[in-house]
């Protein structure tokens, strides 16, 4: 059986556009992250990923931050991406987007030369990147009022 989506690199304005608008509708709209929170001056030089039916409707998104923002993000080395914004839509979790989305964020990091990925999961979501192969790694925390711990994986 065929996949019901497609997971694709987001270069034109248009899907750049339906990355923040799953974004909007996970995290704003659900989670209850303020706006203002949830997108940030690193959205102009990340790398996004989108996954969309066949039909062209998104259905979750991811970004991989590297270079100067990655350190800034995970406190690594410039070897290490940032894996952020990972957002799939209520009507489609449970069909994989999500680890497809994953791992077309590592192939990007990959391409990138990166030797890791770094995230900062929601603790409700340790599960699921560990199931990925992430590692965890330093206290929980709060971000964004919701409890988060970092996780690794190398490529």
């Amino acid at each position: 059986m065929s996949t019901p989506y497609v997971v694709r690199l987001a270069e034109d304005p248009a899907d750049r556009e339906a990355c923040f608008a799953v974004r909007k509708e996970v995290f704003v709209g659900e989670q209850g992250v303020p706006e203002d929170l949830e997108y940030d001056a690193y959205d102009a030089g990340a790398v996004h990923v989108l996954a969309v039916r066949q039909d062209g409707v998104p259905l979750g998104t991811g970004r991989l931050l590297h270079g100067e923002p990655a350190v800034a993000q995970t406190g690594a080395g410039p070897s290490v991406g940032s894996l952020g914004r990972l957002a799939v839509t209520g009507a489609a979790r449970g069909l994989g987007v999500g680890a497809a989305l994953v791992r077309a964020i590592e192939d990007a990091a990959r391409a990138r030369g990166l030797a890791a990925v770094d995230l900062h999961a929601q603790t409700h979501a340790l599960g699921f990147y560990a199931r990925l192969g992430y590692e965890p790694y330093g206290p929980e925390y709060l971000e964004a009022g919701i409890p988060h711990q970092g996780m690794r994986r190398s490529l």
